[in-house]
């Protein structure tokens, strides 16, 4: 799914994805799935860094405002979107990307997309639980919540992929 209609789309689903189903989810021991970075995951590789903030706050906000959050999510998305470009530089293949490669576990491949998508979903979910908690003193309950959260988080990304991304055909 690809141009302004199908990320418009793809927008929509996730945000309306994330406030009805996963932030009424109570699992315990303060984990909390949020699917929606892998949104901003699977745009284009080459978008522009302020296009990519731009779009992030949107998202984000448009989840503060359904769950009461007061910008928790628009904050922890637009970190990760800042982010994003550092970590594709940084694993950038030899051959470099295509033009407008979108990124997603087939494109990518799985060795880059687990490290990748990885590190990002941990700035993500660390920005947010360090906002969401706001005491040093509480170090090991953030590690916690990111770490559990970012596992539980991530393993549902890969499924939602597996599910509604299709493998791209042979030539």
């Amino acid at each position: 799914m690809g141009g302004f209609i199908g990320h418009s789309i793809r927008f929509i689903l996730f945000v309306l994805v994330q406030v009805i189903v996963f932030n009424n989810l109570t699992i315990g021991w303060g984990i909390m799935p949020m699917v929606y970075p892998l949104f901003l995951m699977l745009l284009p590789v080459n978008i522009n860094v302020f296009l990519l903030m731009l779009i992030a706050f949107a998202m984000g906000i448009s989840i503060d405002s359904i769950s009461d959050t007061y910008g928790l999510h628009a904050s922890s998305l637009v970190m990760m979107a800042y982010f994003r470009p550092v970590i594709l530089k940084a694993f950038e293949p030899r051959e470099g990307y295509e033009s407008m490669a979108s990124v997603s576990l087939y494109s990518m491949g799985s060795g880059w997309f687990l490290s990748v998508f990885g590190i990002l979903l941990l700035i993500h979910h660390l920005w947010f639980f360090t906002l969401e908690i706001f005491n040093i003193y509480d170090i090991l309950f953030i590690l916690q919540k990111t770490i559990l959260s970012a596992v539980l988080s991530f393993i549902l990304c890969l499924f939602i992929q597996f599910i509604f991304i299709s493998k791209p055909r042979e030539r």
